[in-house]
């Protein structure tokens, strides 16, 4: 009589904090998904989850009542967009307004999430990726990166509000600054200036602007962290990161790079960028 041969043990399924599992699963960064833990819109084997909740890829997990597959294989991926005026960052614009979404490739069994967001009237770089982990690195503060804008004014400034824009203006009860403010061009009512913010609070460029008294006519980010706006992506386009970028970026935040599936790789990169689109860039110590 023949006996079967013993089946190798499975390893003992960890739990994890739901917002961590889901992120992972590519549903929305950390601090989206505990947004939406706390509004009820998460449930864990029918039951309403709570922040903070310890889950496994064994439970049954629904966001909005759609079960959530824990277990799906997903390359990672990052788009570059050049977004335009007049587009929102929101999923869904209950005005009907275009958003940055609705020309972007559908993803089985994830969703793209967007890196941090650009007011409607803002343009230039946005991120988005189908990673919530990576999302969550990149959006935290403690990370440490900065964002780079062109911005138009209708004065050139003199050097003492220069300083003053660097050391700090107190704005609705917040203390805001540039990190670097530089002259770039201009003349009569149209001066360009390049900042840089560590965190870009809500119209945070603007607000700073209007505290000297001027007037933003134009605002366009050309740079997050590492990452550039490259010239050849003209407005309304968007690029998948090159793949040694991707390899490079993940290393820079010290996060596990997973590499493509070759049956996806097709598919899932059929808009490349024409070039890399990452600069040298500090250490991140976060």
């Amino acid at each position: 009589m023949s006996r079967k041969p013993p089946q190798p043990e499975q390893a003992p399924l960890v739990p994890e904090k739901i917002h961590k599992i889901l992120a992972t699963a590519g549903i929305g960064s950390r601090r989206q998904i505990e947004g939406w833990i706390e509004a009820g819109r998460v449930s864990v084997n029918d039951e309403i989850a709570h922040v903070g909740q310890r889950v496994t890829t064994a439970d049954r997990i629904k966001f909005d009542g759609a079960l959530v597959s824990l277990n799906a294989q997903t390359n990672p991926e990052v788009i570059i967009m050049n977004k335009a005026s007049g587009v929102v960052c929101s999923r869904r614009d209950e005005e009907g307004r275009p958003t940055v979404f609705d020309s972007l490739p559908n993803l089985r069994g994830s969703r793209w999430i967007s890196i941090g967001r650009l007011d409607m009237q803002t343009t230039g770089l946005l991120l988005l990726t189908n990673d919530g982990s990576l999302a969550h690195k990149l959006m935290h503060p403690s990370t440490g990166l900065d964002r780079e804008y062109a911005v138009r004014i209708n004065a050139e400034l003199e050097d003492d509000v220069l300083a003053r824009l660097r050391a700090g203006v107190e704005v609705d009860g917040e203390l805001m600054r540039f990190s670097d403010i530089r002259y770039f061009n201009g003349g009569n009512r149209n001066h360009w200036y390049h900042v840089v913010l560590m965190e870009g609070k809500n119209r945070e460029v603007r607000r700073l602007f209007e505290s000297v008294g001027c007037v933003v006519s134009r605002l366009k980010r050309v740079r997050y962290g590492p990452v550039v706006l490259p010239s050849w992506l003209r407005n309304r386009q968007w690029a998948l990161l090159q793949t040694e970028d991707l390899r490079s970026l993940y290393k820079m935040l010290g996060l596990n790079y997973r590499a493509p599936q070759k049956s996806q790789a097709q598919t899932r990169r059929a808009r490349v960028a024409k070039t890399t689109c990452l600069l040298p860039y500090p250490d991140l110590k976060g």
